[in-house]
């Protein structure tokens, strides 16, 4: 097993896009947003002084709920496989073997989703390989599914107006791990996750 430190800059960055009219400019319905942790190697001050950054990374689009509900039948309906964001698929990319919600996922690039239902939302990953900066999902297919891992559900008492994801490493000593956090309205998710 490697040995990495947190290289704790949690980093989240969001990026509006404007679109331009005639005269005038108005807000996209949804932004692009990502989460990063970079993973340092911590056995040795040489090693720490060679060696690169593992990142693992998640890059999603950001719709805004704008006075709408979240398990509706236009938004995110219960029993069908929700994109995990808006336009471009979520992808999820790492340079560090983890176990996400105790299933091992290698090193490599996936694209996110979730099936939610009235009692419980899984998180699904299938491969992705095209390497394309930017994947439009199509119609969902069951039997690319590289993994499917159960979050925990809990209900917020303050709304999260823009759906976000989180990547929050623990500064434990030990074990590198964390938390993958997404909420929106008052949905929140999770599951742990650790570098193996």
């Amino acid at each position: 097993m490697k040995s990495f430190a947190f290289a704790l800059s949690l980093t989240t960055l969001c990026t509006a896009v404007a679109a331009a009219q005639p005269g005038a400019r108005r807000a996209a319905p949804s932004t692009r947003a990502t989460t990063t942790v970079e993973l340092t190697f911590a056995d040795t001050a040489a090693q720490r002084a060679a060696g690169k950054p593992a990142l693992v990374r998640i890059d999603y689009g950001q719709p805004h709920l704008r006075g709408r509900t979240i398990n509706s039948e236009n938004l995110v309906p219960y029993d069908q496989v929700w994109r995990l964001g808006a336009n471009a698929a979520t992808l999820l990319t790492t340079e560090a073997e983890l176990t996400i919600g105790g299933t091992n996922v290698p090193a490599g690039r996936y694209i996110m989703q979730v099936l939610p239902t009235r009692n419980s939302w899984t998180l699904i990953l299938q491969r992705e390989t095209s390497g394309a900066a930017q994947v439009m999902l199509g119609q969902y297919e069951a039997g690319k599914d590289f993994a499917r891992i159960p979050l925990r559900l809990s209900t917020l008492s303050v709304p999260v107006e823009s759906f976000s994801i989180w990547l929050v490493p623990s500064t434990a000593p030990g074990a590198q791990t964390g938390v993958l956090t997404m909420a929106w309205g008052t949905v929140q998710l999770q599951a742990d996750w650790a570098v193996r």
